[in-house]
């Protein structure tokens, strides 16, 4: 206990609150935790060296890298002392909402949010129903959170390995796997019962797939193989055919779903991938010690993933033009969208240039631009369905009544070889 610095500390503590014999529980169960470290690192001598100089063999075999084991044993030490918590008083609310915010993963189902929002938005007439907006937006994340949560019920074993992720609750011991998977089954249900009662049948089923898609492909391919960047490519192009359809399909009175959702779609899947492929190479040790397969570690000179995200950048430029020619969006979003895509497709060609940790920062940096600009603009230069259909219709229309009050005219000239005269040649060039 007073090897790892916890024993003694977290004892005097709960003396204080808890007697003498909680302290004695948590100092043993740390003890034991320490002990587990140092028999799997043999001696406290092989420990020291792999801290001071990076990576070491252990005569166990157990592991390549101190770093590594440490991060475990940390995790380790930390669970038993957050279990020795939980047993020594209830959680409190307030911790029970930090414990499912972290489980919702908060701030990416907020993303998923507002994409499924500009879905909604640019999905709608000249008028949008805040109120279902506002379901639409309750039910996405209520979807989201349940796939994050599934997703780390799935992973925590892996979630242990890295540093970014061991302190989430499942790791820490916060609360039970069967507790976790229990929320997340409840905010499933929540999510897809409200898209139906408030939305359309089309969009809670939109919902619950992509909870199948998300926990049950995306997640266990993860360690499996390197596509998986591109199937949870395809996880985030769905919420925004969410919103569109909540909005577009809302009355029954027309398809759920258009080509211009399919432009939004596509826009989300290809800044995805240039996205999560500067991440992953910022991050990749991170995920060789989580055991996840990843197109970086395959990579050693970074030159294949700089292409990627290139290549996905380019992907990007046209659909500014095809939400123009689908009525999504005005003539100024072409030039708009064409200009924000340059800026993030030199970034990827300075990534691809010069492969390394700081010129994938940049692109990663500028893909978190991209984005809200992306979709802000979409939505301030946004085309409503409605009028567009409108305006088509009162075209069509016009020029059928045009047809019945005008008659056919037959041009002849008065005599065979003569030309026409001027008047009716210019009458002719009017019409």
């Amino acid at each position: 206990g007073r090897g790892t610095g916890l024993g003694w500390g977290s004892d005097a503590m709960l003396r204080g609150s808890c007697g003498r014999t909680c302290g004695k529980w948590l100092r043993e169960a740390v003890s034991d935790a320490a002990s587990d470290v140092r028999s799997s690192l043999c001696n406290s001598s092989v420990f020291a060296r792999g801290a001071r100089g990076g990576t070491t063999a252990t005569p166990t075999g157990v592991g390549t890298s101190a770093t590594t084991t440490a991060t475990t044993a940390g995790a380790a030490a930390a669970a038993a002392a957050a279990g020795a918590g939980a047993a020594a008083g209830k959680t409190s609310g307030k911790e029970w909402v930090t414990i499912f915010k972290q489980l919702s993963k908060a701030r990416l189902s907020a993303l998923v949010v507002a994409s499924a929002a500009a879905g909604f938005v640019a999905g709608s007439g000249e008028a949008v129903d805040w109120a279902k907006l506002g379901w639409t937006s309750f039910g996405t994340f209520a979807c989201a959170s349940a796939a994050n949560t599934l997703n780390q019920v799935y992973e925590v074993e892996n979630d242990r390995k890295m540093k970014r992720t061991c302190k989430r609750p499942l790791p820490l011991g916060r609360i039970t796997p069967r507790g976790a998977l229990l929320f997340a089954l409840g905010a499933g249900v929540v999510g897809c019962g409200s898209l139906y009662a408030t939305t359309n049948a089309t969009t809670s089923a939109l919902g619950a797939a992509n909870i199948f898609l998300y926990a049950g492909i995306y997640t266990p391919l993860k360690q499996v193989s390197m596509w998986n960047t591109w199937v949870g490519a395809l996880v985030g192009a769905v919420p925004p055919l969410m919103g569109w359809a909540a909005a577009a399909g809302a009355d029954g009175d027309g398809p759920a779903l258009t080509p211009g959702a399919g432009v939004l779609a596509a826009a989300l899947h290809f800044w995805q991938l240039p996205h999560f492929f500067s991440l992953a190479w910022i991050c990749r040790d991170d995920y060789r010690k989580g055991g996840y397969q990843m197109l970086t570690l395959m990579d050693k000179t970074g030159k294949r993933t700089a292409a990627c995200a290139l290549r996905n950048c380019i992907y990007l430029l046209p659909l500014g033009f095809l939400a123009q020619k689908y009525n999504v969006a005005t003539e100024e979003f072409t030039y708009v969208s064409a200009a924000l895509t340059t800026v993030m497709a030199c970034s990827a060609l300075v990534f691809y240039t010069n492969p390394s940790v700081e010129t994938a920062r940049i692109l990663f940096r500028a893909s978190l631009i991209h984005l809200p600009l992306y979709m802000g603009s979409l939505l301030w230069f946004r085309r409503p369905v409605g009028s567009v259909e409108d305006v088509a219709a009162g075209e069509v229309r016009g020029s059928q009544s045009d047809e019945k009050r005008r008659p056919e005219i037959v041009y002849m000239p008065p005599f065979p070889f003569l030309p026409v005269p001027g008047a009716i040649s210019e009458r002719k060039k009017e019409v």
